[in-house]
């Protein structure tokens, strides 16, 4: 058994839509990649709705848009992040990264407390 994975989630406040998390920066990513929320939605596995719902819980939290939709004309719209959007993953992962390498010890020692040793 490989060392147990950290998982990462900023609590601005005690409600829900007041984290980020890995489900929320994955949306991000999905977004930068697909260049459209629904198709970025389909490939998570979620509703466009629950999406849309992510993003605008993200936009609120945070004061300023994280991505950016265009809606219509012949390829039918899309969306892509903002600078700011792009910053808060750079800065999420680069957080995530950090925690990672600081646990990696303690990780370690808790796989071996599981596994009797």
């Amino acid at each position: 058994m490989s060392a147990p994975r950290i998982s990462l989630r900023i609590d601005f406040g005690s409600e829900p839509e007041r984290r980020i998390g890995p489900g929320k920066i994955a949306l991000l990513e999905a977004i930068r990649s697909e260049r459209s929320i629904s198709a970025a939605a389909r490939r998570l596995g979620m509703s466009y709705r629950r999406a849309w719902l992510l993003l605008d819980a993200m936009n609120r939290l945070l004061g300023e848009p994280v991505a950016v939709t265009e809606t219509g004309g012949h390829r039918g719209g899309g969306a892509t992040l903002t600078p700011f959007g792009e910053r808060l993953v750079a800065t999420y992962r680069g957080m995530e990264a950090a925690s990672a390498a600081a646990t990696r010890p303690a990780r370690q020692k808790l796989a071996r407390l599981v596994r009797g040793g």
